[in-house]
């Protein structure tokens, strides 16, 4: 019995091991090649396959997704003999997984020693400048040449970047101090415009601001000359309107003549020769409208002299060799020189006693009674 029971675990036992080698799971994405004693028979897809043990055997797996692969850096010499480092990363995809296994021996060396002589031959027709500005140029030229390649190997190229482009110190100081001297020009020159444009700015303002000041002062100008031109119009209107005479007239003349020796440099100033002529009419008009006692006399004015040939000359000579501590007045008339300020002073006061005395006669004029009675 227990003969027969070994022969029965025996071939169960091998036909467990038959049931486990002929069985392949393939996982996604994922390609096995199987040859059957040496020959290439078929490649199995994903999911549950079949195999011949001890006749079949699969020779490679390969991964279809698409994969990632870095080169080491590679030094090339450019067109004008510089030497520099090239890193290059590349995407790649297996499209047909017979042609990768057979029809190159280690695909991704040969992927490897392509990109370098690409490289070289890509490289040694640029100079450094136009190599390290022109990387779409240099990847779609890599991206040409091992499209071209890798197709029959069953591969397909789908991205070619250059990772890095190191050229050697010494011209890395080079671009360095380029850099440098570039950005200081450009700094310089952005401050010059800066300047430039500030100053524009400031003379346009300048500009401006003297324009409306010249405006400013134009209108202010010719805003007082129409007020002055008003105001004499109005005064001349006025003295033609009331119809002042000559004592009035006088009156206001010898009100005026005291400004002309304000300030306090004034030193010498001129009597015009109307003044004696005006003292004398107002003097004499008021003299004889006076009422005896009651308004000054002619003669509390000192009189000019009757010759003026006789004593003009001595008084002027005194006057001229006098003290210079206050204003010396001349008089331009015919009359001889005396005390100006003291005649002066007292035909100002004659002159408002008589305005005084004419306005009260003519307010008792109004009421009906005679000159004098207010």
């Amino acid at each position: 019995m227990d003969f027969v029971l070994v022969p029965i675990i025996v071939a169960a036992i091998l036909m467990v091991f038959f049931v486990m080698g002929t069985v392949r799971v393939v996982p996604q994405a994922r390609r096995y090649i199987i040859e059957r004693f040496g020959r290439y028979r078929t490649t199995l897809q994903p999911g549950l396959n079949f195999i011949i043990p001890a006749v079949d055997r699969i020779n490679s797996r390969l991964d279809i997704r698409e994969q990632v692969f870095t080169s080491a850096p590679q030094p090339v010499i450019t067109q004008d003999n510089l030497v520099v480092n090239i890193d290059t990363v590349l995407y790649y995809q297996i499209t047909d997984p017979r042609a990768a296994v057979y029809e190159v021996a280690n695909y991704l060396q040969a992927i490897d020693q392509l990109t370098v002589t690409t490289l070289r031959n890509v490289i040694g027709s640029m100079d450094l400048e136009r190599t390290l500005t022109s990387r779409e140029e240099i990847n779609a030229q890599l991206r040409t040449v091992l499209d071209d390649a890798t197709g029959k190997w069953g591969i397909r190229m789908n991205r070619v970047e250059i990772k890095a482009i190191d050229p050697p110190a010494t011209i890395k100081e080079a671009m360095e101090k380029q850099m440098r001297a570039e950005r200081d020009k450009r700094a310089t020159i952005l401050h010059a415009e800066g300047e430039r444009q500030a100053k524009i700015l400031t003379a346009e303002g300048t500009r401006q601001q003297s324009i409306l000041e010249a405006q400013g002062d134009q209108q202010a100008a010719i805003l007082r000359a129409d007020g002055e031109a008003k105001a004499i119009d109005l005064v001349f209107q006025a003295v033609h309107r009331n119809d002042a005479d000559p004592k009035v007239l006088a009156y206001k003349y010898l009100e005026m003549l005291p400004q002309l020796a304000e300030g306090d440099n004034n030193t010498l100033w001129v009597i015009p020769g109307e003044l004696t002529r005006a003292i004398q009419t107002v003097t004499e008009a008021f003299s004889d409208q006076s009422p005896a006692g009651t308004r000054p006399q002619a003669s509390q004015v000192p009189a000019p002299p009757t010759d003026p040939g006789a004593d003009a000359p001595d008084a002027l000579e005194q006057d001229r060799e006098g003290p210079d501590d206050g204003p010396r007045a001349l008089t331009g008339g015919a009359h001889p020189a005396y005390d100006v300020a003291a005649t002066l002073d007292q035909a100002a006061e004659m002159a408002r006693r008589a305005v005084d005395d004419a306005k009260a006669d003519a307010a008792a004029a109004e009421h009906g009674g005679a000159p004098g009675d207010l």
